[in-house]
């Protein structure tokens, strides 16, 4: 998980321990989604109050891959939606401002910063991303869903399948949908500056 992720969900412990109730179908989902395991399942299902089980949860969820969070938050959205609004509200206060050693080791000119990418700079980022893709893409806004809907319409090809979420992102954000935008989304993923020197040129 994001450290990022990681420290909110530790600074909300007690909100979420008194305001959730971890029920079958909140784990359930979770477990679909492989971010717990059978084992997981019966250390929550062992204690009995709902506030030890979802204290029970938050002590998993931060040992769990990148998309733990997104699919937390994403199981709170039928029953719980204004705990999943606060947690998205108090993620978007929490994103770092770039560093400017980050731009210059990725060979970004400054005056790019504030632009729109081009279709031929999200063609580059495409062909260079690849496990990574959906955690940039969850970063910059896209929903689990919106990703479900490239990979269904370029099943195929994953270069497809970046680009189309990428083109998504731009479409949906229009002018605040910035180079600067990305590159916080990029580096957040932990992608090494060296894979995006030739990106933005």
């Amino acid at each position: 998980m994001d450290p990022k992720h990681k420290r909110l969900l530790r600074s909300q412990r007690l909100f979420l321990a008194e305001d959730l109730i971890v029920e079958d179908m909140i784990i359930q989902y979770l477990y679909q989604e492989e971010i717990l395991t059978e084992s997981h399942l019966e250390d929550i299902r062992s204690v009995s109050s709902y506030r030890e089980k979802t204290l029970k949860l938050l002590d998993i969820l931060p040992t769990r891959c990148s998309l733990a969070f997104h699919h937390f938050i994403q199981s709170l959205e039928k029953d719980f939606p204004w705990i999943r609004d606060k947690l998205l509200g108090l993620c978007a206060e929490d994103k770092e401002p770039l560093p400017p050693s980050f731009t210059v080791q990725c060979g970004v000119p400054d005056h790019i910063l504030p632009t729109v990418p081009t279709s031929q700079h999200l063609n580059r980022l495409a062909a260079h991303l690849s496990s990574e893709w959906k955690s940039v893409l969850l970063d910059l806004g896209l929903s689990l869903a919106d990703l479900y809907r490239c990979c269904a319409d370029h099943p195929l090809a994953v270069q497809s399948q970046v680009l189309a979420g990428l083109v998504m992102w731009t479409q949906r954000n229009g002018r605040e949908a910035t180079v600067r935008r990305l590159l916080q989304s990029l580096q957040a993923a932990d992608i090494p500056p060296s894979d995006l020197q030739q990106v933005f040129v």
